[in-house]
C-alpha cells in the first residue's frame, strides 16, 4: 500500500490515457499492489490488456462498460448510466474495502463528462477511500472538480494520430 492517498489523473484529446493508467498497474504488481481496474466504457473483455492483466495474481479487471456512449437523448443512454453507476459501486467498494492498494477508474472522467455519472459521487468515493487506496482516473474531458482533487494532473495531447489517415485500430496498439 502506499504511505498515502493519492489522487492521479491522466485527460485529453490524445491516445495513451488508459496506457499510462495500466502502466502504472504494472509497476504497482511488480511491488506486490494489489490492484483493482474498472473500465467504465470499454466493453470488450477480448483486449490484450484484459487479457495479460487478468493473468497476474493481485490484479482483477472489471469492464462494465457498454462501448460508445450515444447522445443522452438516445433511448441507449440509461443502459450505459446504469453500466456506469454499476462501475462506480465496484470501484467505490474496492476503493473502501482495504483489499486493494491502487484502484485505477478507467474512463471515469469520461464517464463524469458525459453524465454517466455524477462529479458528487466519485469526489465522495475519493474522500470515503481506505487509508493509503491510491486512485487513478482517465478519460477525456476531467472535470474542474475532479481536477481540483487530485494531486497529480497529466494532459495527453493529440498532434497527429493515425485514425484521421484512415488507420483501423491496431490489436497490440490500441487494444
Amino acid at each position: 500500500m502506499a504511505e498515502e492517498e493519492r489522487t492521479l489523473i491522466v485527460t485529453g484529446d490524445g491516445k495513451g490515457k488508459t496506457t499510462a493508467a495500466l502502466g502504472m498497474a504494472v509497476r504497482a504488481h511488480g511491488h506486490g499492489i494489489p490492484v483493482a481496474i474498472i473500465q467504465f466504457v470499454k466493453s470488450d473483455v477480448q483486449t490484450g490488456e484484459f487479457a495479460a492483466l487478468s493473468r497476474l495474481p493481485g490484479v482483477e479487471m472489471f469492464v462494465t462498460g457498454r462501448g460508445f456512449v450515444p447522445p443522452e437523448d438516445d433511448p441507449r443512454f440509461g443502459e450505459h448510466r446504469l453500466a456506469a453507476e454499476e462501475g462506480l459501486r465496484i470501484a467505490s467498494e474496492a476503493a473502501c474495502s482495504g483489499r486493494y492498494g491502487l484502484v485505477i477508474l478507467d474512463e471515469g472522467c469520461y464517464a463524469v463528462a458525459r453524465n454517466l455519472i455524477a462529479e458528487e459521487l466519485v469526489l465522495r468515493l475519493l474522500r470515503e477511500r481506505a487509508p493509503g487506496v491510491v486512485i487513478v482516473l482517465t478519460g477525456r474531458g476531467a472535470t474542474e472538480g475532479l481536477i481540483a482533487a487530485a494531486d497529480t494532473v497529466s494532459e495527453v495531447r493529440c498532434v497527429k494520430h493515425g485514425f484521421d489517415a484512415g488507420l483501423k485500430a491496431t490489436k497490440g496498439v490500441e487494444y
